[in-house]
């Protein structure tokens, strides 16, 4: 018998059991789903995290005074939490040491490397800009920086301009804000320049409006008024708000040398001696979207677990019903060796029956696993994710458990005595 009249009468045994046939491949497809949807929705999650948070480029890093932790759900001031893999005794020895304003200005002004840098302050979080006619809802934030503060951050300027050091030094009612706040506000971005606005009951003058960096379910980019550091810290107070230095540097290759001469540079400036650590921390730019994506670790493991737990009891599922089949088609079987039939045909037939359920199980578990993972992507408004690799692992475990669970019923099939068979009753 060739190997196509095999799978055509596998098919047609197949039809002839759909209720038997059903229940196994749900059984196999709920694994498949669970692995692959979850893949989706975490790789969805990831892509969304990544560019909510990564937001300077890969030549960039910044000092910070503790270690930025990645939570859901902001801070005061948009400042995150703790992340911290050291030691409770290295947290302790960083608390309370804010990065202050001398600080900061005598780093940017002492840093020789041949580099941007960059000087920010947190605003306030959550609030309403008002214009003469319209107003916002009480989502957007107030950013504090200097003239290097939107190259650094990513941003780019649609129309307007950008900071001078005048207004950066004497820290003027001015601002730059974001897409989304701008068309809140004005139908069109030129209608905001030179406008005075209400950002939480302080009146500023716009010179600029930037392009759109999109959003995600987690973070909007667009949603941000950008003053300077000075404006901030002379109308909000800095109290124990620590700045922020960003440096971004011209040459990716010279990063690991720029952050050794920014340690360098930093050290003196918080007075440390030889013996004393850092109590500071180089925050580079990709690490927070590596941070996101190590901690879904767990849940792919988990993942991975559960699926095999799934498809552990589907293959045995699989075994019992080509068991039954088996002693179904008993007379059959006699039948198929009395008049000719090998026993490899017999052997051949029952393991392209146990493959193809297994497949079918594997075709109807990718599909609305993809779905359910792309779901997730859409919540979180993320482009649209095929597991390509994790699709084709799924058809090749699936084949094998096909195989594995259609190897003992195939072998009696094909062991069967063709006179017994026929007396089978």
């Amino acid at each position: 018998m060739k190997t196509v009249d095999s799978i055509s009468l596998s098919f047609r045994t197949i039809k002839g059991n759909r209720l038997r046939t059903a229940i196994t491949v749900i059984i196999m497809a709920l694994g498949i789903m669970a692995l692959i949807a979850i893949i989706t929705a975490v790789d969805a999650v990831n892509n969304s995290l990544t560019e909510s948070f990564s937001t300077m480029g890969a030549n960039a890093f910044s000092i910070r005074y503790k270690e930025r932790m990645i939570q859901f759900g902001g801070g005061k001031h948009g400042e995150t939490k703790l992340v911290n893999k050291n030691s409770l005794k290295a947290k302790a020895s960083s608390e309370g040491r804010v990065i202050t304003y001398d600080q900061a200005k005598l780093f940017k002004q002492n840093y020789s490397f041949p580099a941007k840098v960059s000087i920010a302050l947190s605003g306030p979080n959550n609030i309403v800009v008002n214009s003469d006619l319209k107003k916002t809802n009480p989502d957007v934030r107030v950013m504090g920086g200097d003239e290097n503060y939107l190259a650094l951050g990513g941003y780019t300027i649609a129309t307007g301009r950008n900071f001078n050091q005048a207004e950066v030094e004497n820290g003027e009612n001015v601002c730059i804000i974001g897409e989304a706040v701008s068309e809140k506000l004005y139908d069109d971005p030129q209608k905001a320049i030179d406008k005075i606005i209400n950002v939480a009951n302080i009146h500023y003058r716009v010179i600029g409006v930037m392009q759109s960096r999109g959003s995600s379910a987690f973070f909007n980019a667009d949603k941000i008024v950008i003053t300077t550091y000075n404006n901030i810290r002379r109308i909000y107070g800095t109290g124990n708000q620590s700045y922020s230095i960003a440096i971004m540097v011209n040459d990716f290759k010279m990063m690991d040398v720029a952050v050794g001469e920014a340690i360098g540079a930093f050290r003196p400036i918080r007075k440390l001696d030889l013996t004393e650590d850092d109590n500071f921390y180089i925050d580079k730019s990709d690490s927070i979207a590596s941070t996101l994506i190590n901690s879904f670790g767990i849940l792919r493991f988990a993942t991975l677990i559960i699926a095999f737990i799934t498809l552990i009891g589907a293959a045995i599922g699989l075994m019992n019903i080509m068991l039954v089949a088996v002693n179904e088609r008993t007379k059959e079987i006699g039948l198929i060796k009395a008049i000719g039939g090998k026993s490899a045909d017999v052997k051949a037939q029952f393991l392209w029956e146990s493959i193809l359920i297994s497949l079918m199980g594997a075709l109807f578990g990718i599909i609305a696993g993809v779905i359910c993972g792309n779901l997730v992507a859409i919540l979180v408004k993320t482009s649209f994710i095929i597991p390509w690799l994790w699709i084709i692992g799924g058809i090749a475990v699936c084949t094998l458990v096909g195989i594995l669970a259609g190897l003992y019923p195939a072998y009696k099939a094909a062991s069967l005595n063709p006179i017994e068979a026929l007396r089978y009753e």
